[in-house]
């Protein structure tokens, strides 16, 4: 079979790459047409020029089509992914930059609290512009997958307002369940050593899951190894090994509150509810400087800084380095390649899948996007009805779906009032501001955003007029509770030498 897959925010260098690998590690995709597009033409040279280069090293007859115009991309495509991250690093650094001024500190700040939400402003409209295109150019009955954050407005953006099959996919649920299966691994072998014969490895294979909830707010309803559930007996084994304990603080203290643990990382999970992150003397006894994603201030902004600056800088060493070797042992758990093989080959495939909820989590709104399991074959993508979380893990839930119904409406409309109102409304940006504070900094951030967001074009100048008119309120002169500085393209050639 021959497909066209057009890829929207191709010139992400690492993702589109990998993504790239695990579609030609296909069989039946090897003579694929990629279409690779993306507002970067420096960028997508760089990334198209490596892709290519891997598939002539594998003697392949997949091609790439690198092009600047949505349209040429999407033209006939059967599949389409979607990227893309609206205003790039400079949209990012004020959706990070400006809540803190008002005390809010952020680790991510693409999903929800004040950075996500702006975001969700910028990507939303162009999320339903897309599906509007795929409507136009693609196939009738092509699919969307979506990758940008923030994911379930996103989604839920193209469900409402397009015809297109959309599905979220993320990989916060593989990277829990790897996690699991390393604490479950710990747990049996406690006091054997790894070369012992009687030694038992557990990898994600060996675990069945379930996880039911929102993108980011997943809740791991079921951890079965062996015959054992271990749903409900987590905490301890997180307590058992030190370097998971001084890492996962904020996850541990959701499963001993809620009885469950939650997708995403220590330093994400932190931002979605409001009480880990709202004073900055104590975010420090919750997160680990480990690493950027267990908590750091900013984390993610400055490993995305560092990265696109390693990478402008030292393209030229990557084109001296190998072209990758194809090798079935290095495909990815992303679900996008294993998702087009089931529906293009009936090889059926399990994952977990953000889609429109209906009956499925039935203590959720119906209308809102969930992440929960689901099977594809060539017959489609089936969902299995779930029933309700429990009342606790659905509370959370909830809490967010409002603000991400709000916000998703505003971001459509340009409605300021609902804008500041789901801010408002956010757990983390409540716990920490008050309304006047919320409403000058949603001021503030339309204003530094205004060139993204065209539909607030009639109602930023009177933005501008209140800032100019009203006292600042952003008084938090905080850099960062827990913030590293980001590395020169020196520093970090020093570091992997």
């Amino acid at each position: 079979m021959s497909l066209k897959i057009a890829i929207v925010g191709a010139g992400s260098i690492g993702f589109t790459r990998k993504l790239l690998q695990d579609f030609l590690l296909v069989p039946e995709f090897r003579d694929t047409e990629f279409r690779f597009q993306d507002i970067s033409e420096s960028n997508l040279k760089m990334v198209a020029r490596l892709c290519q280069r891997d598939i002539e090293a594998n003697s392949l007859p997949a091609r790439i089509v690198a092009t600047g115009d949505r349209e040429v991309a999407l033209r006939d495509a059967d599949y389409v992914i979607n990227t893309a991250r609206v205003g790039g690093l400079r949209a990012f650094k004020t959706d990070v930059e400006i809540p803190l001024r008002y005390g809010i500190d952020q680790c991510v700040g693409d999903t929800i609290c004040a950075g996500g939400l702006m975001y969700g402003q910028r990507t939303v409209p162009m999320v339903v512009e897309l599906c509007h295109q795929i409507e136009n150019y693609s196939k009738d009955d092509a699919i969307l997958l979506n990758y940008a954050n923030p994911m379930a407005m996103n989604t839920w953006a193209a469900l409402d307002e397009s015809c297109v099959q959309t599905i979220g996919l993320c990989h916060g649920v593989q990277g829990g369940h790897r996690l699991l299966a390393g604490l479950i691994e710990h747990h049996i072998n406690e006091g054997i050593d790894a070369s012992d014969a009687d030694f038992q490895s557990v990898s994600k294979d060996d675990v069945d899951i379930d996880a039911v909830g929102i993108n980011h707010q997943t809740w791991y309803m079921h951890v079965v190894h062996d015959g054992v559930d271990w749903a409900n007996q987590l905490l301890p084994l997180f307590k058992a090994v030190p370097e998971v304990a001084e890492n996962e603080k904020v996850r541990m203290d959701m499963i001993q509150r809620f009885g469950y643990f939650s997708t995403e990382s220590n330093g994400h999970l932190s931002e979605y509810v409001p009480w880990y992150r709202k004073r900055a003397d104590e975010i420090p006894q919750w997160i680990s400087m480990n690493r950027w994603i267990h908590g750091e201030s900013g984390g993610y902004l400055r490993v995305c800084t560092e990265n696109r600056n390693w990478f402008e800088n030292d393209f030229p060493r990557w084109l001296k380095q190998a072209p990758w070797n194809l090798d079935e042992a290095t495909r990815s758990d992303e679900h996008g390649s294993w998702i087009v093989e089931a529906l293009e080959t009936g090889r059926t495939y399990r994952g977990h899948f953000n889609v429109r909820n209906q009956l499925t989590a039935t203590n959720l709104p119906s209308d809102c996007v969930v992440e929960v399991p689901g099977y594809v074959d060539r017959n489609g993508m089936s969902i299995p009805q779930y029933g309700d979380l429990p009342l606790g893990c659905a509370a959370i839930c909830n809490n967010s779906i409002q603000v991400q119904r709000m916000a998703k409406d505003a971001a459509l409309t340009g409605d300021v009032e609902l804008l500041k109102q789901a801010c408002l409304l956010d757990p983390l940006v409540g716990a920490v501001c008050n309304p006047p504070e919320v409403w000058h900094m949603i001021d503030a951030m339309l204003v530094e955003q205004a060139e993204w967001l065209p539909q607030y074009a009639s109602a930023i100048p009177d933005a501008k007029k209140r800032l100019a008119n009203s006292p600042d309120l952003a008084s938090s002169t905080s850099n960062g509770a827990m913030r590293r500085d980001v590395r020169t393209v020196e520093a970090m050639r020093a570091a992997e030498a």
